[in-house]
Order: structure tokens, then C-alpha cells, then sequence
């Protein structure tokens, strides 16, 4: 089946595949117990399931995985790297989040 899609500028139908219907899943894999997950690539696929099962196939084929995250792509919220300043700065203002703001009570050790 054929349709045409607004990117195609010819104006010729442009064929639906799977990956042109399917949503677009972000992949983390996690290597090692208490390291971080990692964003290792993209695919498409028809549910959360499919996806974990052809993350799993296409990101850890050797076992170097112990846990898979699969995000839709489109749930994904980000940040702008040209806005880090304005950002990330109004934290600065909040001394309460400041080791100083506190006091340690003499009992405490190695803190």
C-alpha cells in the first residue's frame, strides 16, 4: 500500500513499512550492576514488549546487559543545550541545598 506523506515532495505515494507506522523506541542498557543505563540506539516497534524483546535481540547480544529501559521517543522530554545557562542556573540561589545550611551534631562521625 501507497500513500503520500507530507515530507515527500515529488508527490508520489511513498510505501508504508512497519518502521514508517510503528512508534520509535529510545534503548538504555544497563552493562553491570550499579553502573547507569545507557542510551545505546533507536528502533521501531509495535508495543513496549516488541520492543524490549527486539532491544534485547539488537543491543545485547553478547550478555553484556543485566537491565533494558525502551522509551517511546515521543514521551520524551529534553532540555536545550543553548539554554544550560538560564537553566541550570536559578539553582545557585538556593542555600538551603548547600552543605553550610546545615549543622552536624558532634556525635556524628565520618560525615
Amino acid at each position: 500500500m501507497s500513500i503520500p506523506t507530507p515530507n515527500d515532495r515529488s508527490g508520489d505515494a511513498v510505501p508504508v513499512t512497519p518502521e514508517r507506522s510503528w512508534p520509535l523506541w529510545e534503548v538504555f542498557v544497563r552493562g553491570k550492576r550499579g553502573l547507569s543505563h545507557v542510551h545505546v540506539g533507536s528502533l521501531h516497534a509495535p508495543d513496549p514488549e516488541m520492543a524490549l524483546r527486539n532491544a534485547r535481540d539488537l543491543y545485547t547480544r553478547r550478555q553484556e546487559g543485566v537491565s533494558i529501559w525502551v522509551v517511546r521517543s515521543s514521551d520524551i522530554t529534553a532540555s536545550s543545550p543553548d539554554e544550560r545557562d538560564s537553566f541550570f542556573d536559578p539553582a545557585a540561589d538556593k542555600v538551603y541545598r548547600h552543605p553550610t545550611f546545615y549543622d552536624v551534631p558532634e556525635d556524628v562521625e565520618y560525615l
